[in-house]
């Protein structure tokens, strides 16, 4: 599917991965409707990209909030064509930890905003997708784009509510793929490494080297850029569907 002239939906899109999405796909020729729960940083990104892009605050694990801002994307731009799942939230804990067992309200809220958010915004710009004209020869109607992690492979000591989530995000991915066939939605995963995200650029240097270290080649942190283009790749390559893509530069996480 070509990006111009279409719509994507991405969540998470104020910063980092998703920011660094839209702006790639503003200047390949699409829109952009931006959702994440800052209202400020998506005012900025929204004002950074112009006329083609619109945003709505809201949490992704809100079925209301994200309808809600799904109908403003179809007012601003007539439908969904792309939905990049970006948004996500870490949060280490260990099973059992020296103040016991981890809360099941820490794991459970992970699982909830990561993996039930993601199924959350997917289903229902799936619906939306599923009545838009063909594409392409295919018939393609509308591609999916979820945000997993080295994680779901490779997940490391104090990870296991942020692995299982990411996890599912994996699992689901066939399936899914499955099901939206015949309605000409095409759905893939990408599982980043460790990427110059916000969160990562503010960290010293005793944390960021021994990643890089632990790299295969190129031996750095990833560019959201990298990011945005492997994303775009997938929107144009119609072959690619129900599968995840490690983006890690051959990087494999030890257990701590």
């Amino acid at each position: 599917m070509d990006l111009q002239d279409k719509t994507a939906f991405i969540t998470g899109g104020a910063s980092g991965l998703g920011l660094a999405t839209a702006k790639n796909f503003v200047q390949s020729g699409a829109n952009v409707f931006l959702f994440d729960l800052n209202a400020e940083a998506l005012e900025q990104a929204a004002a950074e990209l112009g006329s083609a892009a619109a945003w709505h605050a809201g949490d992704v694990s809100d079925e209301d909030a994200v309808a809600a801002a799904i109908g403003k994307a179809k007012s601003n731009f007539g439908t969904i064509h792309i939905n990049v799942n970006s948004a996500g939230i870490g949060g280490a804990a260990r099973t059992v930890g020296k103040d016991g067992a981890m809360p099941l309200a820490k794991f459970e809220h992970i699982v909830r905003v990561n993996l039930i958010g993601t199924f959350n915004v997917l289903r229902l710009c799936a619906e939306v997708m599923q009545l838009n004209e063909p594409q392409t020869e295919d018939q393609e109607r509308g591609v999916i784009i979820n945000v997993a992690s080295i994680a779901a492979f490779d997940g490391q000591t104090g990870q296991a509510g942020y692995a299982a989530s990411k996890g599912g995000i994996v699992a689901m991915t066939l399936p899914i793929a499955r099901d939206l066939a015949k309605r000409g939605v095409r759905i893939m995963t990408v599982a980043p490494g460790v990427f110059e995200t916000p969160l990562l650029a503010a960290a010293p240097d005793e944390v960021k080297e021994p990643l890089i270290a632990i790299t295969q080649f190129p031996k750095r942190l990833g560019n959201p850029e990298e990011f945005a283009e492997e994303v775009a790749h997938i929107v144009r390559c119609s072959y690619l569907n129900g599968e995840t893509i490690r983006l890690d530069a051959g990087i494999r996480m030890p257990a701590i």
